[in-house]
């Protein structure tokens, strides 16, 4: 009895602990700055990590320029006000929601980002924490798409007829 009472205690502890690591590795993007010159820095590096290849290169097309809008509209903000500061209580408000809509979407796409799920493996009714990286699952999911497009190739002939 005490054994199964210490295997359920530590199986509990093992699943805790893997959620806590989970969070913790998780490290969320922070398009913050107080200056014109710190934001102008932080700025450039969004977009250059939006390009393949860059930790941002999931962000799809429509949510780039959401992001473009959005980094034009704090720029703009400080240009006219050169700090955070100085800026009147509307422009900080919109500031802040600029500022939430971009970190959101990419932390969305982060290619850093820890992914992790619940699967049975094969032949086990017990169920395993799987831990891969947005860009693990994207270069996975793109390899999948790929063989099944190259499948679909191969089983329609090229002139047509079958």
């Amino acid at each position: 009895m005490k054994r199964k009472l210490w295997l359920s205690f530590m199986t509990a502890t093992l699943v805790l602990l893997q959620v806590a690591t989970a969070q913790a590795k998780e490290a969320k993007p922070d398009v913050k700055a107080e200056t014109k010159d710190e934001f102008a820095a932080v700025a450039d590096h969004v977009r250059q990590q939006m390009a393949p290849g860059g930790r941002f290169e999931f962000v799809d097309k429509s949510e780039q320029e959401t992001v473009s809008r959005d980094l034009s509209n704090m720029q703009s903000l400080y240009d006219k006000f050169g700090t955070v500061d100085a800026m009147d209580a509307p422009s900080k408000i919109q500031l802040y929601n600029n500022q939430s809509e971009v970190n959101a979407i990419l932390t969305k796409n982060d290619a850093d980002r820890e992914i992790c799920e619940q699967v049975k493996p094969m032949g086990s009714n017990i169920p395993k924490t799987v831990c891969r990286t947005n860009r693990e699952v994207q270069q996975e999911n793109g390899s999948a798409q790929r063989y099944m497009q190259d499948m679909q190739q191969v089983q329609t002939p090229k002139g047509g007829r079958n």
